[in-house]
């Protein structure tokens, strides 16, 4: 749907919104930079969030990416380009810049920065109305920050879903991963950074059910027809008893310890998070990419069927 102007979303330039039978689909749409997660993109996907949530005609919500990949992940090439700290005046003259926290700055302002910006991901676990991950291609770092939010994920059988930035650049700015697959298969996906096959995501517990990449559209749309045909305010109860009994689990209060676990995480000046801002000061995101993932080989986690 182009030119949309609704009442929360306005004219959206990097994600797609329509509605039919009930059932909002949101898409991320760089296609040509993977969705990686950028602050336009995630602005936009939030009134989207809000927007579906809002209108009447909307049962249900299907989030989705354009392309080869749901998620490649944060834009890491923005991410260390570094950040404007300081402002001109709007009124020009001689009246002094307006300076505002940066990152760089210490791990209180990165802190600062990483709770402002949860919202973004945190959105679908607020909203009244279910959310469902269509998940193909990469799903990885900031990727699984926004499928492990939303209330049900469908995902390609071979689809690759993990956080390969925990190798280097710092933990997730977002904890759902102990909520979904437990203690030890959050330990074993965070500290090595490795990724899981759709098929055995749904064995570990990151997503619901896997189907072939050719079946997933219908899948989902399927699912997403079933959940649209219960009333609105029948399916907001449903969500918000199970959300609470999340929250009485304390998934609050680790989504804002894990924006300030991930901003003391930044501070490692471990020989790999420092090769890693070398690289691509250096040479650039290919190449820190390329020397980060290298030791892992595929980094793929093959689960054992028993």
């Amino acid at each position: 749907m182009t030119n949309y102007r609704g009442k929360w979303l306005r004219d959206p330039k990097h994600i797609l919104f329509e509605v039919n039978e009930g059932i909002a689909t949101i898409t991320l749409n760089r296609p040509e930079k993977r969705n990686a997660l950028s602050s336009p993109l995630l602005a936009e996907m939030y009134d989207a969030m809000l927007e579906a949530d809002d209108r009447v005609d909307v049962n249900c919500i299907i989030l989705a990416g354009a392309g080869k990949d749901f998620c490649a992940g944060y834009d890491l090439a923005g991410a260390y380009s570094g950040q404007q700290t300081a402002n001109p005046s709007p009124t020009g003259g001689e009246t002094a810049a307006l300076r505002y926290r940066s990152a760089s700055n210490g791990v209180d302002d990165d802190a600062w920065g990483l709770e402002r910006s949860q919202r973004f991901s945190t959105v679908m676990f607020d909203l009244h109305k279910p959310v469902i991950a269509k998940v193909h291609g990469n799903c990885l770092a900031g990727g699984t920050d926004l499928a492990l939010g939303c209330d049900m994920v469908i995902v390609a059988e071979d689809a690759r879903i993990g956080f390969p930035a925990t190798r280097a650049n710092g933990s997730p700015p977002n904890h759902m991963w102990i909520y979904h697959c437990g203690p030890q298969w959050a330990k074993r996906m965070l500290m090595t950074g490795d990724k899981v096959s759709g098929v055995d995501a749904v064995r570990i517990g990151l997503a619901l059910d896997a189907v072939p990449r050719e079946q997933l559209d219908e899948e989902v749309r399927s699912l997403a027809r079933r959940v649209a045909a219960v009333d609105a305010e029948l399916l907001a109860a449903h969500k918000r008893i199970v959300n609470l009994a999340l929250e009485h689990m304390g998934v609050r209060t680790i989504q804002r310890l894990a924006a300030e676990n991930d901003a003391r995480a930044h501070l490692s000046k471990g020989p790999r998070r420092s090769q890693f801002k070398k690289d691509m000061a250096e040479h650039g995101l290919k190449v820190a990419l390329a020397n980060r993932d290298a030791p892992f080989g595929d980094g793929i986690v093959r689960v054992r069927e028993r």
